[in-house]
């Protein structure tokens, strides 16, 4: 995987006063992946040192009053026109400078005033589709044995579990919010194990319980509200799906986005929202783009066939109807499932960093499916499921 990285972040001294401001998390991500160094400061020829630069109203300025506005622009055309012979899918970049800052930057004060928008070479980037991020980002997604990575398994995917080299157990039935006379679908298993897999630390959920079994919003949620309790701050969802015709096909996908069709919200069941600010919760970028575009790239550098796409959660417990898939694929939806989408919002709800995977194990409104052909295509490929998600936990 090649990405792009601010030479700064990586120790090199090309910022304005001379210094450098190497992040140590995005140096470990660095040995991990093919980096593009990038400085489009440097690269527009202006001197190091120097005057430190703030945009002001859709230029760039420095403290000196001179304006710099062409050489940014220059830099960054310089910087793309490199990546252009080494294309990138993400870019990691300093924040909040005038070049680089993603989603907020100085205001032109030089007071140290924050205010919402981008650097002129993260927005060149944004515009060629490149994921771009600062090393906050990177900081935030980093595992440890505070902040482990969470990891919630669908039907037939609970071989997963089985890679975890344990430090304890837990038992559903002990877990805050989870119903105790809960039993499991086949294909999923109720009790969660601590420990690492590939010495990442995890928490990983081998089964799940869902509306269509008349449980509430709040209690299908009961393992998110866990996870975050133990302190991970990165969960990865996992679930079998049906792959709407035309937009999907079957096997492996990446959550893009989705559509609740549910007609449940656990945020509307959950006590905890009594204790917050504010009970509107941002669902942009609900599936986080940075770790959708680490696992689009393991995918291609393992060459795993993966496709990404919407997700539509529905009650279940029945199939769709040919009907009813008509009016997915009319929605924009590539696949669609019975579970994960209450997940996802108690998770952003809990500022949580968000991976959906799925499996789609039939083409959505076909005859002849069950749930015992659903855990059959998951045996199938049960063994790229678990390349790929080692293959994101390795560069996390």
């Amino acid at each position: 995987m090649r990405v792009a990285i601010s030479s700064c972040l990586l120790g090199a001294p090309v910022r304005y006063d001379g210094g450098s401001k190497p992040i140590s998390e995005v140096i470990e991500l660095a040995q991990k992946v093919e980096v593009v160094r990038v400085c489009p400061e440097t690269a527009s020829g202006l001197p190091v040192p120097r005057p430190p630069a703030e945009q002001r109203e859709g230029r760039v300025y420095l403290s000196d009053g001179r304006d710099v506005t062409r050489e940014f622009d220059l830099g960054a055309r310089r910087c793309l026109d490199a990546l252009g012979r080494s294309p990138v899918s993400l870019a990691v970049l300093k924040a909040k400078s005038p070049s680089c800052g993603v989603g907020l930057v100085y205001d032109g004060t030089y007071s140290g005033r924050l205010v919402p928008g981008r650097g002129v070479f993260a927005a060149r980037l944004e515009e060629e589709g490149v994921c771009v991020v600062t090393e906050d980002t990177v900081k935030s997604c980093k595992p440890s044995v505070e902040h482990p990575v969470a990891i919630v398994l669908g039907s037939g995917l609970g071989h997963l579990g089985s890679l975890v080299r344990p430090v304890r157990r837990i038992d559903y039935r002990d877990i805050e919010g989870f119903p105790m006379s809960a039993k499991p679908v086949e294909g999923h298993r109720f009790e969660a194990t601590v420990g690492t897999i590939d010495d990442v630390p995890v928490v990983v959920y081998p089964g799940r319980i869902h509306l269509y079994q008349g449980y509430s919003a709040a209690e299908v949620t009961a393992l998110v509200r866990h996870a975050h309790h133990l302190g991970c701050r990165d969960i990865v969802f996992a679930c079998a799906t049906g792959a709407v015709p035309g937009q999907a096909h079957v096997g492996l996908g990446i959550l893009t986005d989705q559509i609740n069709l549910t007609g449940r919200n656990p945020l509307a069941e959950w006590d905890g929202l009594r204790d917050v600010e504010s009970p509107f919760v941002d669902m942009n970028d609900a599936y986080s783009p940075y770790l959708r575009t680490l696992a689009r790239g393991v995918a291609d550098d393992l060459g795993i066939a993966v496709e990404e796409g919407v997700y539509a959660g529905v009650l279940g417990p029945c199939f769709e109807t040919p009907a009813e898939v008509a009016a997915l694929r009319t929605l924009g939806v590539s696949y669609v499932g019975m579970s994960t989408v209450c997940e996802v919002i108690m998770a952003r709800a809990l500022d949580m960093n968000v991976l959906g995977l799925t499996l789609a194990a039939n083409e959505s409104g076909a005859t002849g499916v069950s749930h015992e052909s659903v855990l059959e295509a998951a045996g199938r490929h049960a063994e790229d499921f678990e390349r790929l998600v080692r293959g994101v936990l390795r560069l996390l």
